[in-house]
């Protein structure tokens, strides 16, 4: 069970709204790469993580997710509250308020709702773990594209801030994606085992070809 302390995890005090920045740090919150999809993502999977360690860096940073996810939706308030009709067909912010006001919606930059097929949960440790270390890549890489786009300090100073959060995220992934290569075994054995792969995946023998020599018996 979680104990939710009511601050931010970094201010946000942004002082001049902005709908079209707020456009742009809305992928954020439910796009492609986004917070949602990231605590989603980590949570989902923690259930079959194989050991403490890497179940113990998912919840973590699944919940670290969480907190950034309400950075994020402050940010995208702070830049729409408040907003004359005329700042919001000049900006280009009538489509989204048309369907939601300046309510905070889970969409991308370019309109596409939240979709939770955008992130996996396999079940195994390095399909997940690989996965993970993508992700936080993917969403450093739009936090580097959103600070390019915004000049205004008291937006990017906390974007700065997750953006840095996303480079440990990534640090911890590898540091638990270890972990699970030390102990494979017999029952956890795909991963660098080419006699493994040789044996099973070699073609099979044609029709009157006997039993063919590709494979070690």
């Amino acid at each position: 069970m979680w104990n939710y302390e009511k601050r931010l995890e970094y201010p946000v005090n942004i002082t001049t709204p902005n709908p079209k920045i707020a456009q742009i740090i809305m992928s954020q919150y439910g796009g492609p790469d986004g917070e949602m999809g990231a605590s989603m993502r980590y949570l989902s999977q923690r259930f079959t993580a194989p050991n403490r360690i890497v179940a113990g860096v998912l919840n973590d940073v699944g919940t670290e997710e969480l907190a950034h996810l309400e950075m994020v939706s402050t940010i995208v308030h702070q830049l729409t509250c408040n907003l004359s009709l005329e700042e919001i067909q000049n900006s280009g912010f009538a489509n989204y308020y048309v369907d939601h006001t300046t309510g905070i919606w889970p969409q991308a930059a370019g309109g596409v709702p939240f979709n939770s097929c955008e992130f996996q949960s396999k079940g195994d440790p390095l399909t997940d773990l690989f996965e993970d270390l993508a992700a936080e890549q993917k969403a450093r890489s739009t936090y580097d594209n959103i600070l390019r786009l915004v000049k205004d300090p008291e937006v990017a100073d906390p974007i700065r801030f997750l953006r840095a959060r996303e480079v440990v995220h990534f640090q911890r992934f590898g540091e638990a994606l270890r972990s699970v290569q030390d102990e494979l075994n017999s029952k956890n054995f795909y991963a660098f085992n080419p006699s493994f792969d040789a044996k099973t995946f070699c073609a099979a023998p044609q029709p009157g070809a006997g039993q063919g020599n590709c494979c070690t018996r």
